[in-house]
């Protein structure tokens, strides 16, 4: 049943993509900014409720509604939340047009298209830099938008995969080691780092099984260990390696270019390492559907 619905959710990402209309994150968004503004507070407590009270709730629908359906009816829920929680094709949709752009010498308009997937200043950016961009987001979001969904749904069925959507949602609006949520925030980032520490290792395993494993382990050990992100860096460093490119260095943030560390080994980022780095994030999906399947009928055999 879990391989049915791990299947049903990637068939219906791949046909349907993320809603057009009424995301349910969309709901998720306002009500977690509605909560941001009854219960604020400068403290790490304060965050933690909210935190709380935001996830909690619909991580418990989650759990009753599976528990009461007809099994069966449980499984195509389950499918259901997988595949909101997954977003595989929209990292495709985003991507590729940068590829496109800077295949026809569209500089402008990969700039503004890798700007949709990067928080840095894309303004700044050569074609090198945009391509590296957007190998990046891809690497780390082969992690955050697809791995990390499927982990934790296989690991708690959809209640997992509702915790780990919502989880990663509210770091992104409050993860921020910013004035106003670097106490508020701080329950939100971690709480969204430890759900990433296993999936984000499970995704650099599989980026180096499905590339240049050995470059992928070697870049992995030696340059992970000083990227700022501790999930972010094991993934970007082994899909670098994976890939044979060089990623990281300098990018420029409100107008200030920050030093990064090196990431992988090879030949510079351009279009072609977008698509490869797109063709090796669904080679992974694909390598987890078939592994399920195979677990799933050791266990029935």
């Amino acid at each position: 049943m879990t391989a049915f619905a791990f299947t049903l959710a990637l068939l219906l990402d791949a046909l349907l993509g993320e809603p057009r209309r009424a995301h349910p994150l969309v709901a998720f968004g306002a009500w977690a900014r509605a909560i941001e503004q009854r219960w604020y507070r400068d403290a790490r407590d304060a965050g933690a409720v909210a935190w709380c009270a935001a996830v909690l709730p619909p991580v418990a629908v989650a759990w009753g509604a599976g528990w009461l359906l007809p099994a069966r009816w449980g499984v195509v829920f389950g499918a259901l939340m997988l595949y909101l929680a997954v977003g595989l094709r929209s990292l495709g949709e985003h991507a590729l047009p940068v590829a496109d752009a800077l295949e026809h010498g569209e500089l402008d308009a990969a700039r503004s298209a890798v700007g949709r997937m990067v928080s840095r200043d894309t303004a700044m950016l050569d074609e090198g830099q945009v391509a590296a961009a957007a190998t990046e987001s891809v690497l780390e979001n082969g992690s955050d938008a697809v791995f990390g969904a499927l982990f934790w749904f296989l690991l708690l069925g959809a209640p997992g995969a509702v915790l780990y959507r919502l989880a990663n949602t509210l770091d992104a609006m409050w993860g921020y080691r910013s004035a106003r949520y670097g106490r508020f925030g701080w329950a939100a980032a971690r709480i969204d780092d430890a759900l990433n520490f296993v999936p984000a290792r499970l995704t650099a395993a599989t980026y180096a099984l499905l590339g240049d494993a050995q470059r992928a382990w070697r870049c992995w050990r030696r340059q992970a260990p000083a990227w700022d992100s501790p999930n972010a860096g094991p993934v970007m460093a082994a899909g670098a390696g994976a890939l044979g490119v060089q990623l990281g260095g300098a990018a420029p943030y409100d107008g200030v270019w920050e030093e990064r560390p090196v990431l992988g080994e090879g030949d510079a980022p351009d279009a072609g390492s977008i698509r490869r780095a797109m063709r090796l994030v669904r080679r992974g999906a694909v390598v987890w559907l078939a592994a399920i399947w195979l677990i799933e009928g050791y266990r029935h055999a």
